[in-house]
């Protein structure tokens, strides 16, 4: 998986900078090119990050990586738990 160029706090204080440009009547365009992201990224990071603060993305980001983490977990017990019924009932 690629590498994320920028880390949620970053974004979210990316965009709250992009919206205060845009208040002053800049450039969608000009504004994305002089803070360095596309304007697809900006679409996009509004849509997952708008109206959150630098605190609740960090948490947000922390969040989804437990959730990764347990569904990793989730998988191996449930593997296991196959592996010994089969055995159980005799039929490897």
């Amino acid at each position: 998986m690629a590498r994320k160029r920028f880390a949620a706090e970053k974004i979210v204080l990316m965009l709250l900078e992009a919206e205060v440009q845009l208040a002053n009547g800049m450039d969608l365009a000009q504004v994305c090119r002089g803070l360095g992201f596309s304007t697809h990224s900006y679409y996009r990071w509004r849509k997952e990050y708008g109206g959150m603060k630098v605190d609740q993305a960090k948490r947000l980001k922390e969040l989804e990586q437990e959730n990764s983490r347990l569904k990793k977990l989730v998988a191996d017990l449930s593997l296991d738990k196959a592996i010994l019924k089969e055995v159980a009932e005799g039929n490897f």
